[in-house]
């Protein structure tokens, strides 16, 4: 029977620097403590310090690294762009190591199976995907990192269980050494630029995943975008098994989807494995990458197709990435809140027609570039948040819009809008191209308010 809790070793009686003390830092700080270390723990916020327990709270700022093992640092916190902090830079220059907790979890649990995905956009519908697959094939299987849970609350699993991680480019700069037995790397597309000094430098961090762990380490790569295609051919000999995956036609040696049917090529003769487009949580090209790597994964573990297909058959979707809340007289209303940049909105957008588009909120560099060519999809506009007025100006005459300042006015004027006009295959979409943080503290509350103003639409109407 395997213990209830993890147990780091080999910090018993070391003092260990904890930076941050939100959801993963306080997990950090905990498991640190049962395993024996002495813990001194420190948050810039004032509201983090006074829920944390006052006897592991000494200031970072002012303290003597000469007597400091290491330091763990939550991923929101700079450690080279566009500064690093403060506290960062104190222990590099002592000489101290830095670290996260997912390399601490890796640490805990040496014989367990870790496969780790990061991409700009669809880790956490791989993520997840990947689980249930193992999940219904009844596999031992814990899910957690920049998704869910933080890692140093997983059960431990032991040699029989797989960690399926979703990872960050932070994450990702804080755990120097190579943890993944089964590397993804989906795509790449500029984002967080000023945390990495450039697209040089958030390249860089993506491609860090792939670092080889062993001989039968195994890395996936999505090819459809200029960075991970030059990734793939740079890598593709040095250490790590690489395996290509693309949406965008056939590859040798990997595997793809053609017409939405995805296609297993590994082995030269190409097979074809099932119909994605019968698949209804996983609309659009975008899933049918997400679904690609997720087959490679699952039967580089050892599932049989039949069992990767039924999982990918029953995988019930990701809240808030394109969830169908309801349908309300023939109009579908769908929640993207987790479409925070305009790539991300942009899978959405290619998979409806008729939109009745809820967006706005803070915007991400660019804004809407590169969103035009769906443009003459778009039914009408709904603009909330700070971006509403720069938005306005980007899309210009494209399609009408109306202001609303609120979600909660542009739900009630798309739902009176779309059901008046009654257009064949009509959606309300909440795909916002921006960060959810001036009016929502996450994406994920403000998918949770859509879907409860959907529900009391739906209620009023009686539902679909």
């Amino acid at each position: 029977m395997a213990e209830l809790s993890l147990h780091i070793p080999n910090v018993q009686g070391r003092t260990i620097a904890v930076l941050g003390l939100g959801r993963t830092g306080m997990a950090t700080a905990e498991r640190l403590i049962a395993s024996g270390a002495r813990v001194l723990a420190w948050d810039d916020s004032e509201t983090a310090r006074m829920a944390a327990p006052a006897d592991i709270l000494v200031d970072l700022h002012n303290v003597d690294w000469s007597q400091i093992d290491g330091l763990v640092m939550s991923p929101g916190i700079p450690l080279t762009h566009p500064a690093p902090h403060p506290v960062a830079a104190a222990a590099k220059a002592a000489g101290k190591p830095i670290g996260s907790d997912i390399a601490l979890l890796a640490v805990a649990q040496p014989t367990s199976r870790f496969v780790c995905i990061t991409g700009t956009n669809g880790k956490s519908t791989t993520t997840t995907l990947i689980a249930h697959i193992l999940k219904a094939a009844g596999k031992s299987v814990e899910v957690g990192g920049n998704l869910g849970q933080a890692a140093l609350t997983l059960r431990p699993l032991g040699p029989d269980g797989i960690y399926v991680l979703e990872l960050s480019s932070y994450q990702l700069d804080l755990t120097p050494s190579p943890i993944a037995d089964i590397a993804i790397l989906l795509n790449i597309t500029p984002d967080h630029l000023d945390r990495h000094g450039g697209m040089e430098g958030y390249i860089a961090s993506k491609q860090s995943i792939l670092r080889p762990k062993g001989r039968s380490s195994i890395g996936i790569v999505g090819i459809d975008d200029e960075p991970c295609r030059k990734t793939f051919e740079t890598l593709k000999d040095k250490g790590r098994r690489l395996v290509p995956i693309s949406v965008a036609g056939p590859v040798a040696g990997g595997i793809y989807v053609q017409g939405g049917i995805l296609v297993d090529a590994i082995r030269g003769e190409p097979h074809k494995i099932v119909d994605l487009k019968t698949i209804p949580t996983l609309p659009g090209p975008h899933n049918w990458q997400n679904a690609a790597a997720a087959y490679l994964a699952t039967k580089a573990l050892g599932l049989s197709v039949q069992d990767i297909v039924a999982g990918l058959q029953s995988y019930p979707g990701l809240a808030h990435r394109q969830e169908l809340v309801t349908t309300i007289a023939g109009v579908r209303y769908v929640n993207d809140s987790k479409a925070t940049n305009a790539d991300a909105a942009a899978k959405a957008l290619a998979c409806y027609d008729n939109i009745y588009w809820i967006i706005g909120g803070r915007a991400k560099d660019g804004g809407l570039a590169g969103l035009e060519n769906f443009y003459p999809k778009i039914r009408h506009g709904f603009l909330i948040g700070e971006a509403a007025a720069a938005f306005a100006k980007q899309i210009g005459r494209a399609f009408p819009l109306t202001q609303c300042g609120t979600l909660d006015k542009a739900v009630a004027a798309a739902h009176v809008l779309a059901q008046r006009e009654k257009k064949e295959g009509a959606v309300v979409l909440l795909a916002p191209a921006c960060a959810s943080w001036d009016q929502f503290p996450n994406f994920e509350i403000r998918g949770q308010r859509f879907r409860a103003l959907v529900e009391e639409l739906a209620a009023k109407q009686g539902g679909a």
